[in-house]
């Protein structure tokens, strides 16, 4: 099953707006994440509509951040691009008339059920605050410019799905 990355990627945006001056355009955040503009202006209204980002259009218009990192959590992201399924394992018949599927049905949904509530509380825990915090203790290991990670970030992305 294929997995569902609009999390993981929409954090890592926001990550970069927070640390780059102006607007940045569908376009370049398109380019950023080897995506369709389209599909970032899609996403990127559920963030806007929850508050955590806006947009200008026009010229020298684009997305910029609402809020501060620290004000923001895995969990409003996670539920600002639609709350996708947070596991790929699942029931292998909805409505099955076998007794044996039935009752794995039943362990699998409860278990499945626990972990994702705990899983959830996590994502309220963690700020995108705490992330950058940590990026920044990694560049800071690499002795590496930190004005230089997005076109570095944009270059790694491009060539891993060339």
């Amino acid at each position: 099953m294929r997995q569902d990355s609009r999390l993981s990627r929409m954090l890592h945006v926001l990550i970069h707006m927070n640390r780059h001056e102006g607007s940045a355009t569908s376009e370049a955040i398109a380019g950023m994440l080897n995506a369709n503009p389209v599909v970032i202006r899609r996403t990127m209204a559920g963030l806007r509509e929850k508050g955590y980002v806006r947009s200008e259009k026009g010229h020298g218009g684009g997305w910029t951040l609402s809020r501060p990192l620290a004000e923001l959590t895995l969990l409003d992201v996670y539920q600002a691009i639609g709350e996708p399924p947070v596991f790929a394992v699942g029931p292998a018949c909805d409505q099955p008339e076998c007794l044996v599927e039935q009752a794995v049905n039943a362990a699998l949904g409860d278990a499945l059920a626990e972990a994702e509530k705990l899983l959830l509380e996590r994502f309220g825990d963690v700020t995108l605050a705490d992330i950058a915090r940590d990026f920044d203790e990694r560049m800071a290991k690499t002795g590496r410019d930190v004005s230089h990670e997005g076109a570095e970030c944009r270059a790694r992305h491009v060539s891993a799905k060339a």
